[in-house]
């Protein structure tokens, strides 16, 4: 007891309240998915911190991390000791605010009383009340202004759509309740085009503002550089009253409209929501200083606080709180493990916090510097389910109510309850506070009936018999490798060496899952701090005070621009040292850090190096991490100054220190054993309680260790000692990597395997996006990686473009029937040929055959499929419009062997590129971009060779077979519910695709037969075979509403019949460039229109390249996307099948002479019916200088169709408007000169609409 206080130090971990019985109730306090075993105490009396100033002993220091379930509270005492307590977030019966309350425990103040601030130094807060009203849309009301033209551009964003295989396009809600467009622009040089017409923007806030809305988000193009319109509009919006007035050029001072648009509309929407929340708090508090926690992992004053910055701001105090506590420990490279109920967060360290500029949460793009954190649907409540094939894990989440099973709240099976399950979560040590009186343990007997409930039904649909906890042990096996695969984005796929480093655990549910997580990536150490129940809120106190100033600067790196360039980093210190500097930090106390984020002229991946006034130190500081990274440089590429940034941290904690020290003495013995399963079977375990365990006492796996806040579990083979703050697990007894599972089907094996497939074919593509060289590929994208089994058979795809999905295959089996016979080692084959596999001549196939250890057989083959700017042809970027022959578009590659025997063929390759009656114009680029597909295809050679290496050649290879029959069944079953039907589909040139689709409810299968479809085009728009099939497998995947592998199973159950000498199966020479990008789109329009289950989208790509001889540029844009049976379409969006990006107009406009005038919706385009189809859009684009425009469509003339009585869509059109007055119409497939001040313009197709009209 603390002197004059009657309160336990100790907190039970519920409170009481009086009911309307006058019976005091208890009010869980630690209930939730977190699956946090508790104590029966929060508090950790004892542990000392040392690091404060004279005048502040006799006062409280609060650290606080609000989350959303529960709030922790670090509290440092007057007497330096380190106290913590848990409480509900929401508890409105007890109390208003969980911080508040919270600091009254501590001071023994009632909750009707006044704080006595006196005592209290300071508070640290980390909060998600911004966060949760994101995700929740919570903020306030906002009203958008923004340059005439764009009113759309945040809503189209970059065009790509969230989830590909989705029929019904959902897209996140926006923040903005209203849009108004301010007359005014500024080009890339600050010239103003339009003046700032105030009287229209009055006109416009006095609307905003009589509507009640009193926030707004002021965003201009070019406002990051050219700051004067929006200043001026903001003192207006000052004027009229709006209370929150949040400008672009403030909010996110950095070029790119999209992003930037969206960081000003965030913070309007949630500063008003942190201000409430800030004046609350103050309110009770009164003069105490407060600090708020930033999602860049910097304290700041509670009047600088702002929404933007708040997004990850509980989060972030983990991390700084995790690499604290470790690198006191002794560790310096880092994985942070944050294990909740519904999520876990991982993050990479290596003696910097790794950050990111541009952050996409809740659907809204942040560029505001960010801690880099990687979040995933698997937590202590991820609820565990069988498909009838598979155990799955998550994402769904049974959240705090009713929880998992074991809470008595009905609540379906959990990873928590898995723990229960398997006796690593006893209820004996579990807090006794659920049931209806809340005086009731943890109910072990409901989990084990479901369990056993569930191992039934699994063994009736499979012939799979297995005890109740060896299915908890399946499922737990499938959340783990989840988790693994989140640590693997952030560090094997950028380089890491894992197995090098640390995983640090905390969060309520971590502890149970250390163990098994490291195992999964090669990882031997794990921390767990002693607070890792509550270590985000420890984070706030030994967090430093940050201000971060950001400055696009777009300079050539070059001797002439040092000077300006240390100029802006001049002026950024001096605005960021007066933020730090007026939060009462010691000028002693500051570091300043310079970085300049560098990029090759041309590309978009910008590296952070140190500022330095010598451009050759910076230019071989970013060469080397551009090539430690990517694996090469491109010294000959000018190097671009992108953003400046400059970070003055202001030291006020000298650090995690020894704040907790071990005790000395004998080992202690266990405080009791318990029955788990550990190992495939049921073991006695001991147990220890952490807090009375001494220096160096070891304990070894099978263990189980209790935290005030949580469990650790102790895995066979691994041991813990405590060490200084916690414990430091360690594997002492090496890994067996060879688990013998046989070649049967077992569902929770298929799982795993479908899992880690896929895992492969997504490693492998970020091996591409990092290595390649070009914009098509590192930038938009616009490639497919992919593993198949020695028939060429496709296994896993990453879902990277829709238009390379089961196309590939065919190129894998020309390459075999071609080459089975002379194979070696080694090899590697290319290909681009349209009649044997390929699309079209600029996606070019690079395929590896992976052998067997004795080098004699091929056991599976990867693929990866790349877009090249150019391959060449009649045309710059080799899509003509008018092409009459294959040749005519390009190079043609039919079975070329790239490396032979490890030897790269670099010279005849080049040959091959230049030699051709239309060569390749750039074939360094060609070379480059192949070196990065062989990257990437290398990539998954080692990773199938570390799947054999652990389960066995003969088990790959089974699974190879069960997914794809677990892919079969699944479209099987769509198929049983459809219907036979047919559909004749026209193009803008009068040609016709014909389908028949002949559906076998019976046997669960499909007949679609192309018989009918006009012959061979003298056109480009033939599309090989292998689009045909891709669109097929693409629509027949969309069916199927659950989350399904991408394999050669999904067409098992499919006779596709496309003869030869049509459109859809050309032979040589037919010209092919449109029939990947547009012919496809027609298919798979035919396809929905014959099984009569939504309205045709745009049917179109709208393909438009333009350029001369220093510029060349190429883009697909969105369109209006198909009603449904219960849909509407969706506005401006990509559809079926392609998904790549649009580039920003700012940066469109700094990298190209043109100016875009306009792109924003069409609105009541799209075709009505009782569901509406989507709405195209309109694109107008100023040209500056003269160029070649290029427009490669459809769907001019034909409209989008409507099904079941809904009307089509409209057509889209293409036209130029020149400078003096006139206007040329353009069809569908069409090419002009244009002159300075000629405008091309766009109107894209809209989707048809579904049912009659009402």
């Amino acid at each position: 007891m603390r002197k004059g206080c009657t309160r336990p130090l100790h907190p039970l971990p519920f409170a009481f309240r009086k009911g309307k019985d006058d019976r005091k109730q208890r009010i869980l306090l630690k209930f939730s998915t977190q699956a946090s075993h508790t104590q029966r105490g929060f508090a950790m009396q004892g542990d000392r911190v040392t690091k404060r100033n004279k005048e502040d002993h006799g006062m409280w220091e609060f650290w606080i991390d609000r989350g959303g379930t529960f709030t922790d509270i670090v509290a440092c005492s007057p007497e330096c000791t380190l106290h913590t307590h848990k409480l509900l977030s929401e508890n409105p019966e007890q109390y208003k605010d969980a911080a508040l309350a919270g600091i009254r425990h501590f001071l023994c103040t009632g909750m009707e009383e006044s704080i006595p601030g006196e005592k209290i130094r300071c508070v640290k807060m980390g909060t998600t009340v911004a966060t949760n009203a994101l995700l929740e849309r919570k903020g306030d009301r906002v009203a958008l202004f923004i340059t005439k033209g764009f009113r759309d551009a945040l809503r189209i964003a970059y065009q790509n759509r969230p989830k590909l295989f989705a029929r019904e396009i959902v897209l996140p809600e926006l923040l903005y309740e209203q849009v108004i467009e301010v007359e005014e622009r500024v080009d890339r040089d600050g010239r103003v085009l339009v003046p700032l017409n105030e009287d229209a923007l009055e006109v416009g806030l006095k609307d905003a503002f009589d509507r009640g809305i009193r926030a707004c988000a002021i965003v201009f193009m070019h406002g990051y550089q050219y700051k004067d319109h929006e200043q001026k509009a903001a003192a207006l919006a000052q004027r009229f009253g709006f209370t929150q007035v949040s400008t672009s050029h403030e909010a996110s001072p950095l070029i790119k409209l999209v992003g930037r648009g969206d960081t000003a509309v965030v913070d309007a929407y949630l500063s008003p929501i942190l201000r409430r929340y800030v004046n609350q708090v103050a309110g009770e508090l009164g003069n105490v200083r407060i600090q708020f926690m930033q999602s860049n992992g910097g304290l700041t004053e509670a009047t600088l606080f702002q929404g933007k910055d708040a997004i990850l701001s509980g989060p972030a105090g983990g991390i700084v709180a995790a690499t604290a506590t470790a690198a006191s420990a002794g560790f310096d490279k880092l994985i942070t493990f944050d294990m909740g109920g519904t999520s876990t967060d991982v993050a990479h360290f290596a003696g910097t916090y790794d950050r990111a500029f541009d952050t996409l949460v809740a659907g809204v793009r942040i560029r505001a510097p960010m801690m880099e954190i990687h979040t995933v649907a698997a937590g202590g409540g991820s609820i565990c389910f069988f498909d009838g094939a598979r155990y799955r894990v998550g994402p769904e989440s049974a959240g705090a109510n009713p929880g998992p099973a074991a809470y008595r709240r009905g609540g379906p099976l959990t990873v928590t309850d898995c723990n229960v399950m398997m006796g690593r979560l006893q209820p004996g040590l579990f807090p006794a506070v659920f049931g209806p009186n809340q005086d009731e343990q943890l109910d072990v007997q409901a989990v084990r009936e479901k369990f056993l409930e569930l191992a039934k039904r699994i063994e009736k649909d499979t012939g799979d018999a297995r005890p109740p906890e060896a299915v908890a042990e399946g499922f737990l096996m499938i959340a783990v490798q989840n988790m693994a695969n989140a640590v693997k984005k952030i560090s094997v796929q950028r380089g890491y060496d894992v197995t090098r480093y640390t995983l640090v655990s905390f969060g309520g549910a971590g502890g149970q899952h250390a163990c098994r997580v490291a195992d999964a990536l090669g990882m031997t150490s794990i921390f767990i701090h002693a607070f890792g129940g509550v270590l985000s809120a420890y984070g706030m106190g030994l967090a430093d005070v940050r201000a971060l100033r950001e400055c696009t600067v777009e300079l050539v790196v070059s001797a002439e621009h040092i000077h300006p360039i240390a100029t802006i980093f001049d002026k950024l210190e001096k605005e960021a040292m007066s933020e730090v500097t007026g939060q009462q930090v010691d000028a002693n106390c500051m570091e300043v850090q310079k970085s300049l984020m560098i990029r090759y002229q041309g590309t978009d991946t910008a590296l952070s190096v140190p500022f330095s006034s010598s451009c050759e130190d910076m230019a071989k500081a970013f060469e080397d991490k551009y090539h430690q990274q990517f694996g090469f440089a491109m010294p000959e590429r000018q190097l671009i100054a992108d953003t400046a940034v400059v970070e003055v941290i202001g030291r006020t904690f000298g650090g995690a220190g020894d704040a907790f020290k071990a005790s000395e003495g004998a080992p202690s013995e266990p405080q009791e054993h318990v029955h788990a399963f550990f190992e495939g079977e049921w073991q006695d375990v001991p147990v220890f309680a952490r807090t009375k365990l001494v220096s160096g006492q070891r304990v070894h796996g099978p263990a189980l260790i209790l935290e005030d806040t949580g469990t650790n579990v102790v895995e066979y083979g691994w041991e813990a000692v405590l060490h200084a703050g916690g414990l430091l697990i360690s594997r002492t007894t090496p890994l067996s990597r060879k688990v013998a599972i046989g070649t049967e089907c077992d569902p929770i094996y298929l799982e795993v395997f479908n899992n880690l497939f896929m895992s492969i074919a997504e490693q492998m593509g970020y091996t591409l996006q990092n290595t390649s060289y070009s914009v098509n590929m590192k930038e938009r994208l616009d490639f497919s990686c992919a593993i198949f089994d020695p028939l060429g058979n496709l296994i896993a795809n990453a879902p990277h473009m829709p238009v390379h999905l089961g196309s590939m295959g065919e190129s894998i089996r020309e390459v075999i029937r071609q080459n089975q016979s002379s194979m070696q080692a080694g090899d590697v084959y290319v290909l681009n040929d349209p009649y044997r596999g390929g699309t079209h001549l600029p996606d070019v196939t690079v395929v590896s055959p992976v052998f067997d250890e004795g080098k004699k057989n091929v056991i599976f083959y990867v693929g990866s499929r790349g877009h090249h700017a150019d391959i060449g042809g009649i045309t710059p970027a080799s899509m003509p419009p008018n092409s009459k022959t294959v040749d005519e578009e390009g190079v043609l590659i039919t079975n070329f062997k790239l490396v032979d025997g490890n030897t790269f063929q670099e010279d005849a390759f080049r040959n091959l590129l230049t030699s051709a009656k239309f060569p390749a114009r750039d074939p360094d680029t060609n070379l480059a971009d192949i070196r990065a597909q062989i990257a990437a295809n290398e990539k998954g050679i080692r990773e199938l060779r570390k799947m054999v290496d652990s389960f066995g050649l003969e088990t790959v290879q089974a699974y190879m077979k069960h997914v794809q029959d677990n892919a079969e069944e699944a479209v099987r079953r769509a198929i049983g519910a459809l219907k036979s039907g047919s559909f004749v589909y026209e193009l803008d040139d009068g040609s016709k695709v014909c389908v028949q689709i002949d559906v076998d409810s019976k046997a669960r299968s499909a007949k679609v037969d192309f018989t009918g479809t006009s012959a061979q085009l003298e056109s480009n728009f033939n599309a090989p075979s292998a689009v045909c099939r891709a669109a097929v497998m693409y629509v027949f995947r969309t069916l199927v509403e659950d989350e399904i592998p991408m394999n050669e199973g999904c067409l098992k159950a499919i006779d596709i019949i496309i003869p030869v000498g049509t459109m859809l199966n050309p032979v040589y020479p037919a010209a092919v460039v449109a029939g990947n990008v547009e012919t496809s789109q027609v298919v798979t329009d035919a396809l929905y229109g014959a099984l009569g289950v939504m309205a045709a989208a745009q049917g179109t790509m709208n393909n438009l390249t333009f350029g001369n001889k220093r510029y060349q540029y190429y883009e697909t844009v969105c369109g209006g996307s198909g009603a449904g049976p219960t849909f509407n379409g969706t506005d401006a969006v990509h559809t079926h099948m392609t998904n790549s990006r649009m580039t920003d107009p700012e940066v469109l406009e700094l990298r190209y002479p043109v100016i875009l005038e306009n792109f924003e919706v069409r609105r009541g385009s799209g075709g009505i019916g009782k569901f509406k189809g989507g709405d195209g859009i309109t694109r107008r684009i100023r040209f500056l200088e003269e160029m070649e425009v290029i427009i490669l469509s459809n769907r001019r003339l034909v409209p989008p169709y409507g099904m079941a009585g809904g009307h089509p869509g409209e057509c889209g059109k293409n036209w130029v408007e020149r400078s003096d007055g006139k206007r040329r119409d353009l069809g569908s497939c069409d090419s002009i000169i244009v002159q300075p001040g000629d405008v091309f313009v766009m109107q894209t197709p809209s989707g048809g609409g579904f049912g009659n009209p009402q």
